[in-house]
């Protein structure tokens, strides 16, 4: 008689924990990309890529760059 058990062994808990961590670096990547253009936007855009938009679209962008204490004008 076999000391193992008889039913086959699955590896389900290692593939699930890989799954999980991909999961959680691509989350955080797509954060990662938002936040740059965000910033990008605030800081180092001065205007260009939101004048399509209109004034109120520049504006709040104009209020993100005193909030984040970045020189404007």
């Amino acid at each position: 008689m076999s000391l193992h058990s008889a039913a086959p062994h699955t590896d389900t808990t290692a593939s699930q924990a890989a799954v999980t961590q991909t999961r959680d670096w691509l989350i955080a990547s797509a954060a990662a990309v938002v936040a740059l253009i965000a910033l990008y936007a605030v800081f180092m855009d001065n205007g260009s890529l939101i004048s399509a938009t209109g004034d109120y679209l520049h504006e709040f962008a104009h209020d993100g760059r005193h909030l984040f204490g970045a020189p404007c004008h």
